[in-house]
């Protein structure tokens, strides 16, 4: 391939991956991509809480997982089990409305990252695509379709 055919105009390699870059940045929506940064990884820890509960109280399994399995080596498991239930679900739920959106997902990616170093350090492929995810909304913010947008908490 020679140089004019990688650096040429809009007939070259170059221009059309300028062009097709430039169709994306055009045609797929930032507010769309927030909307999924979002809602599919508050989907994962909201499923990964009602796991962990049987009705509104936490399940003798949690209990038990929380102790022989993810057992953490700073913080006593039934109160680690008492709070990544009560955050499972809280920060699920701030994400799916969109509001206080980087304090939820920056408390998610702290959860990842504990999950990543003390219980599951094999699945780094899951967790870097959680963080990936969660660090995209704490990046760029929750998107138009949030209440942080609506109450000005967001530009």
């Amino acid at each position: 391939m020679s140089d004019s055919t990688l650096s040429g105009g809009a007939s070259g390699l170059r221009g059309l991956i300028q062009t097709l870059n430039g169709l994306f940045a055009r045609y797929v929506p930032a507010d769309l991509v927030a909307l999924a940064a979002r809602f599919f990884i508050a989907w994962v820890f909201w499923s990964s809480a009602r796991t962990k509960v049987d009705g509104f109280a936490i399940a003798e399994s949690t209990w038990f997982l929380f102790e022989f399995e993810y057992a953490l080596p700073i913080i006593p498991s039934a109160l680690a089990a008492v709070l990544a239930t009560i955050a499972e679900h809280l920060l699920s739920v701030l994400l799916f409305a969109g509001l206080f959106t980087r304090f939820a997902a920056t408390g998610l990616l702290v959860m990842t990252l504990v999950i990543q170093t003390f219980v599951y350090p094999a699945a780094w492929v899951t967790h870097g695509l959680w963080a990936a995810s969660l660090l995209t909304v704490m990046a760029y913010g929750p998107g138009r379709v949030s209440l942080d947008r609506l109450l000005g908490l967001e530009r």
